[in-house]
């Protein structure tokens, strides 16, 4: 470990330690560890004591605060918390309201899949009306024939055991098998789907990907 990641990896040791939660403005590209409390600046009125401060990371803002905060991979919601579920550099993205998607950028060879996420799969097999679909994960993610746009009973989609498939998890926990569809929340492919049998699919790694 070089020295600069080995020094913030200390810090973050001795936060963890103390049980202290760091501000996520502060940390940003720098190293957090698995159990990690991640606070943020007060976006509006202050609810502290002091009147102004810094209070636990919401994801679900009341109707005072318009702040609209996504976890990726790395971070897990449990309340209105956010805690670091992995090591790696904490990452964040701007988007409007001054929220944003948090996640923490590591080294790992196993993608794991999460809510939202658009992927590129390899259809594996067909059991009744569900695709199997390999997407590097643990196990294999589901896929309706009905998850393509303009898809019914009686149109069903040409997908076949081999076919390449983009689209996007829908469902995405420890606790279930991943599923993802072709179609966006208007119906629309805008895209996603089967992918042409022109050219080729390379695997890169996931700090790349993310890039």
């Amino acid at each position: 470990m070089v020295p600069a990641m080995a020094e913030a990896a200390a810090i973050a040791a001795e936060s963890l330690a103390g049980g202290r939660a760091r501000a996520a403005r502060t940390v940003l590209d720098q190293v957090v560890l698995p159990g990690e409390e991640l606070l943020l600046p007060e976006q509006e009125d202050a609810e502290g004591p002091g009147g102004a401060g810094e209070r636990p990371l919401r994801l679900n803002p009341g109707a005072r605060s318009r702040v609209r905060v996504v976890c990726g991979p790395g971070l897990r919601r449990c309340g209105d918390r956010l805690l670091v579920t992995k090591c790696g550099r904490l990452r964040h993205k701007e988007a409007g309201c001054g929220g944003g998607v948090y996640w923490v950028d590591s080294q790992q060879k196993r993608y794991v899949p999460v809510k939202g996420d658009h992927v590129i799969g390899i259809v594996t097999a067909k059991s009744g009306d569900i695709f199997k679909v390999d997407v590097g994960g643990s196990e294999p993610a589901s896929l309706s024939y009905l998850a393509f746009e303009g898809a019914t009973k009686r149109n069903r989609p040409n997908v076949q055991v081999g076919d390449l498939i983009y689209g996007q998890f829908v469902v995405a926990n420890k606790d279930m098998e991943p599923e993802m569809v072709c179609i966006d929340s208007c119906g629309r492919a805008n895209g996603m789907g089967v992918i042409g049998q022109d050219g080729l699919l390379f695997k890169v790694t996931l700090g790349l990907i993310r890039k």
